[in-house]
């Protein structure tokens, strides 16, 4: 835990973030940073905890992505995929698209009821902060379990190939803010009719797509439709900035 700083101590104002880690890849630059949450007040959250929180957060090309302060909608993508699956499936597969900060990962692999657990990432740089960076104290449990899998390669081209044509039960993806807010221009495509296509052929029949997004899409929900896919709707999750975090879902047809 990192020392409080007698200003923050007094005034309660958070420090700036210090970057840790910062790399120019081939989808351009993304970086490691880490903040101090203030410590609460007595009486404001009803603990009076002493001491800040350290947070970690990912940058990618000057774009806020995700950090460690909450991770509920993150849990959510894997919890809502996992029930939305055909009763009585046994030990479904799940290929999670985008590592991120882990709390999807991590998820999967607290959940008995998953079998193989794959999660494709792009940035080299993100792996490496799981396997050896501080972002190993949200995931090293889950990569130590033998269901998990990393691939280091692109989500949209790895949905695309010819080389691994595998199947999964459940698609949970959250590689940008959402389908109205990639990351880069290339991701556009995962949520054109093209991309949706390739989503609905890797899934098992009765299988489960389900998508992370900074605030719900009532347009990705009819492009869903359109792409044949049904049992369409959203789960939304209040957060504290006032527009709710969601997972949209889709189910493909037996």
């Amino acid at each position: 835990m990192a020392p409080v700083t007698p200003t923050q101590a007094t005034t309660g104002a958070p420090e700036a973030p210090r970057t840790l880690d910062r790399r120019e890849g081939p989808y351009g630059e993304v970086v490691l940073r880490q903040r101090a949450e203030p410590p609460a007040a007595p009486g404001t959250d009803g603990s009076g905890t002493p001491g800040a929180s350290v947070i970690y957060e990912i940058i990618a090309n000057g774009c806020f992505l995700m950090d460690t302060s909450d991770g509920r909608s993150e849990r959510l993508l894997i919890d809502a995929a996992l029930d939305a699956l055909p009763a009585g499936r046994t030990r479904p597969s799940v290929l999670i698209g985008g590592l991120g900060v882990g709390f999807s990962l991590a998820r999967a692999a607290q959940q008995p009821h998953w079998g193989r657990i794959v999660v494709v990432e792009r940035e080299e740089a993100v792996i490496d902060w799981h396997r050896t960076g501080p972002l190993s104290a949200v995931s090293a449990a889950a990569l130590a379990d033998p269901r998990s899998e990393i691939l280091h390669t692109d989500l949209v081209a790895h949905l695309r190939t010819d080389a691994d044509q595998d199947t999964y039960d459940a698609l949970c993806l959250d590689i940008d803010n959402g389908p109205d807010w990639t990351v880069t221009e290339d991701n556009d495509s995962l949520y054109s009719p093209d991309g949706l296509a390739a989503c609905r052929d890797r899934l098992t029949p009765g299988g489960v797509l389900a998508v992370w997004s900074a605030q719900p899409s009532p347009a990705f929900e009819d492009a869903l439709r359109n792409a044949g896919f049904s049992g369409v709707h959203t789960e939304e999750i209040p957060v504290v900035r006032g527009v709710p975090d969601a997972v949209h879902l889709a189910r493909k047809g037996a």
